[in-house]
């Protein structure tokens, strides 16, 4: 290398000239930003626990102590495809100045300007010719870095990144930036893998993209060379400037919980912040298996409701992370509506045990951007493409970037498809320990998914803790597979079962549940007017009630009807989830004063609710009536009843009349069969299941928890023949119609799963190749890869129309939507989100919406102009009512 390499200056006029960022103070030139990233990856891998770097080291064939600066060395390398013709010419500023500089600009060569493509096809050859590694290695690491605009490019699609025509000065003059870069960093050593999994390509190139976002905010990465001459003071100053930006995001050096060794007992206390707690059997049994845990392991549990299973999961989470040095937790959940209380219950937990400032987040439909989370910016010369990445660090994302994070399942699970920066994902789950929550609750075609993304977690150095009431016996093992478990090895165990695989092997225990009282299980007819007169009768005798049904529309019409008949002369409540964002936070806290442990119990109260009632809220009803539902999902919702101990200081004693806990069935008659089309009970849980529940639980008086509740779902998810007593002809029906339409979904639907699924035991090449690219729900337009099926859904701000403009709510502030859009007000406006899925809404409005809202918290979002609040155009008919949320199809409010 030539005298004076070492400087800015030794690049010559034509490495000097070369830019990376367009923009004020000359733009920033390529290597500058090359050594931006580079000193973002070393700092994000120092705070990192050492668990990481010596995943890192085996995944790619590196000493450990070269590791890091290797791994930062490739990630600064992705932006090299920008030293081409095509991508210099963008920028009319920076294109004078490499002309100025000697190199030219021939039509043809400017032809490629993908800057991506372009470090895709060159950068592999280049890095050749020094020398540092096999060149099968190379290739796969290129790529990898080459994907951070968010896919994975095929052979093909990577060979037409090359500039026809180009002259040879192009060349030189990246040559001479590539030694520069390499002699800086100078990493030691030489890689002694030839071949990387699927895991360490995703794993860097999704580090790669995360670091890149971080380095190309002006507001921690000024432009320009920043008045240094010198390759070591410019690369020392953006090593600062990278540890401020990771302390401005919220990313701590890695401390691990526990670090002190705690009994079972004391560790509980400080997680639920009660001096006089005892440890539960579960947690007893679940600990003594942990104890012996010494590399990453999947623990499953199976145990009924209110047995301290999420403190079990939190408890692990500590002895998890003690003996594997796992960088934090994600707590997945079924649905938005299930993370309020959860993330509340993770506060109380992590605040006994944070050593200093610890980042915790939350992925919730209403959430905004953190009042402390700077929001990225001018990340690349795309606007789009700085949107996309900006919203990466809004709060809907950062839960699986951030050490610690409750959201959503279906956030995990976006990262095992071929959607855009997928590989974000898994590098943010990786090395956590990840907990998934009511893993009953999903269909065959999620369940798909979920097994794969269990062998992303194992390849990726994660631990992983499921839980359940219960699992049919085939899922259960099929979950246990996807953990290299051999099917042999799981043992049988009684209800309720704690197994926990490590190491190719599986051991478990169970343990004895605390006693219940028995439900008494009461039929009740199917219309909304058999449920509230049995409400109104059994609200006679005071008490908290619950009414749990399987529609909105359905929970709306209750409501109006119970409403009417009530009057002021007891409390009455609708919870469901299509109310703006901020009002079902509000309902949900109001929700858990009227029915939880801290707030006033009030003496005669109903609730109406969805689904949204039936998972990880502690409530308390004296009395419950439920639509048919699932049996598992139904023995979900009895979890709500009885579920405190009484009489305690609080709650005092149940009504005289409810000291026997009574579930009312609506649908559960014992000669008829329920109308699943009338209800619509049938377009949302499976018909087959849902007569099968009818069938087995039509003799029965009582429900004796917990015994009962994995004899029933293994006899309806099971073989267990029907009822001899029912009619030949029904059992006709469900056992043969019915059941053909199940297994036939069944299998569509484990097909579609395996499909669209990314498989960490398939190659670069095999898994992308027929996976189609595809944008998350709600993300655009064109191929949209799910992790739930069913119709399409729009997020929609609902916004009044006015003469001063568009208003979030009628006495709210008016704005002009052409003007763009100020944090504080796009926070208010995504605090008033809603989400519906009918087709023609969402057809009209994703196609047909007035103006696009240019903000990453809303840009996947669509406005609802509503006229005093009703909207009604072309047969559509909606209104958003304050007591009712948005009533759909005319209904009138």
């Amino acid at each position: 290398m030539q005298e004076g390499s070492s400087t800015f200056s030794g690049l010559g006029e034509a490495g000097r000239a070369l830019w990376a960022k367009s923009g004020e103070a000359g733009g920033h030139g390529l290597l500058a930003h090359l050594l931006d990233v580079a000193a973002v990856v070393e700092s994000l891998l120092a705070i990192e626990p050492p668990s990481t770097r010596r995943w890192a080291a085996r995944a790619f064939g590196l000493d450990l102590a070269a590791c890091p600066l290797w791994i930062a060395a490739l990630a600064g390398l992705h932006d090299f495809g920008k030293a081409v013709p095509g991508f210099q010419a963008k920028w009319t500023e920076g294109q004078e100045a490499v002309k100025a500089a000697g190199l030219a600009f021939p039509g043809k060569a400017c032809d490629v300007d993908r800057h991506d493509l372009a470090t895709a096809s060159l950068l592999g050859m280049a890095l050749h010719r020094l020398g540092i590694a096999e060149p099968h290695w190379l290739q796969q690491t290129v790529r990898a870095v080459a994907a951070h605009h968010g896919y994975h490019f095929l052979p093909d699609e990577a060979s037409r990144g090359r500039p026809l025509l180009e002259p040879q000065e192009w060349e030189q003059a990246r040559a001479v930036i590539l030694s520069a870069f390499w002699k800086m960093l100078a990493p030691q050593g030489r890689p002694g893998a030839e071949r990387l999994s699927l895991a360490a390509i995703n794993w860097l190139a999704g580090l790669t993209s995360a670091a890149d976002w971080i380095a190309s905010n002006p507001d921690w990465f000024a432009l320009g060379e920043r008045a240094f001459d010198d390759l070591e003071a410019y690369y020392a100053d953006a090593s600062e400037r990278a540890r401020v930006a990771l302390a401005r995001i919220g990313w701590q050096p890695y401390r691990c919980l526990a670090s002190e060794e705690l009994d079972t007992d004391a560790a509980l206390r400080r997680i639920v912040g009660r001096d006089d707690l005892e440890a539960r059997p579960l947690q007893l049994v679940g600990d003594r298996l942990l104890s012996s845990v010494t590399e990453p392991a999947l623990l499953l549990v199976e145990a009924p409701m209110g047995e301290g299973k999420t403190e079990l999961a939190f408890l692990a989470h500590l002895r998890l992370q003690a003996a594997n040095q796992h960088r934090g937790l994600y707590v997945a959940l079924p649905t938005q509506a299930t993370g309020n209380a959860l993330f509340r219950r993770a506060g109380t937990f992590l605040d006994a045990f944070r050593q200093g400032p610890l980042d915790l987040q939350l992925v919730h439909g209403g959430a905004a951007l953190n009042d402390d989370i700077q929001r990225l910016r001018g990340i690349d010369e795309d606007p789009q493409e700085s949107l996309s990445a900006s919203a990466w660090f809004a709060q809907r994302r950062r839960p699986l970037l951030s050490p610690y994070g409750v959201g959503t399942v279906d956030q995990a699970l976006f990262g095992v498809l071929n959607v855009k920066h997928h590989f974000v994902r898994l590098w943010g789950l990786a090395n956590r320990v990840v907990v998934l929550d009511e893993v009953h609750a999903y269909d065959a075609y999620t369940n798909g998914l979920i097994v794969v993304l269990l062998r992303w977690l194992k390849a990726m150095g994660c631990s992983v803790v499921l839980m359940s009431a219960t699992l049919p016996e085939a899922r259960r093992n099929e979950l246990l597979r996807a953990w290299e478990v051999d099917g042999a090895s799981i043992p049988e165990l009684a209800y309720p079962r704690l197994l926990l695989a490590s190491g190719g092997q599986v051991r478990g225990d169970s343990f004895e549940p605390r006693p219940q009282a028995p439900i008494r299980l009461v039929p009740l007819g199917e219309t909304l007017e058999a449920m509230a007169d049995a409400a109104l009768d059994l609200l006679e005798g005071g008490g908290c009630g619950a009414l749990i049904v399987n529609t909105v529309e359905r929970a709306q019409q209750l409501y109006r009807h119970l409403r009417e008949q009530l009057g002021e002369s007891a409390s009455l409540l609708l919870f469901h989830a299509r109310f703006p964002a901020d009002q079902r936070a509000q309902r949900e806290r109001e929700v858990l004063d009227a029915f939880g442990t801290t707030g006033e119990r009030p003496a005669r109260a109903l609730l109406v609710a969805t689904q949204v009632a039936e998972q990880s809220l502690d409530i308390d009803f004296d009395f419950m009536l439920s639509d048919l539902a699932p049996v598992d999902l139904l023995l979900q919702r009895a979890g709500r009843l009885h579920r405190h101990t009484r009489p305690n200081l609080r709650l005092g004693p149940r009504p005289a009349r409810h000291q026997q806990a009574r579930l009312h069935v609506a649908g559960l008659g014992r000669e008829t069969l329920p109308d699943l089309k009338e209800t619509a009970w049938g377009y949302v849980y499976d018909p087959y299941i849902l007569l099968r529940t009818w069938a087995l639980l039509r003799d029965e008086a009582q429900l004796q928890l917990p015994g009962d509740i994995d004899r029933f779902v293994q006899a309806v998810y099971g073989d267990e023949p029907l009822p001899d007593d029912l009619e030949m002809a029904i059992q006709e029906q469900i056992e043969i119609e019915r059941y053909g339409e199940y297994l036939a979904r069944l299998k569509k639907e484990r097909q579609e799963a395996q499909n669209i699924a990314l498989d960490p035991r398939d190659t670069l090449d095999n898994a992308y190749a027929n996976k189609p690219r595809g944008h998350e729900e709600g993300e655009g337009t064109g191929w949209e890869n799910k992790t739930r099926l069913g119709r399409e859904s729009i997020t929609l701000i609902p916004l009044e129309v006015t003469v001063e403009g568009w208003r979030p709510s009628l006495d709210g502030p008016a704005f002009d939507p052409a003007v763009p859009l100020s944090d504080a007000l796009a926070r208010r406006l995504c605090e008033r989100q809603l989400k519906v899925s009918r087709t023609a809404l969402v057809k009209r409005l994703k196609v047909e919406a007035p103006v696009a809202f240019q903000h990453p918290l809303l840009r996947n979002s669509y406005p609802l102009l509503l006229q005093a609040g009703l909207f009604t155009e072309a047969g559509i008919s909606l209104s958003l009512d304050s007591e009712l949320g948005l009533v759909i199809g005319g209904q009138e409010t």
